[in-house]
């Protein structure tokens, strides 16, 4: 089952810091999906999947919202 984090109009720290906080609650093996307004997660998002040992399925933009589906670890 995946989750929806709806972190539009939040600017940067706030969408990382929430989807970091969001995937504690995910459990091994899904999917949260992320949907964020704030170009600066097109860096940040990727950098905290690396640094934080996630998997980031898909990272896609529509009409100004970035998606990104982001997988905790099994």
């Amino acid at each position: 089952m995946s989750q929806v984090l709806d972190v539009k109009g939040l600017n940067c720290p706030l969408p990382v810091l929430r989807t970091k906080k969001a995937m504690k609650a995910v459990a091994k093996g899904q999917i949260l999906t992320v949907e964020a307004t704030d170009p600066a997660t097109q860096t940040d998002i990727p950098a905290l999947c690396e640094a934080a040992g996630f998997t980031l399925l898909s990272a896609t933009e529509t009409n100004g919202v970035f998606i990104y589906n982001i997988q905790q670890p099994a």
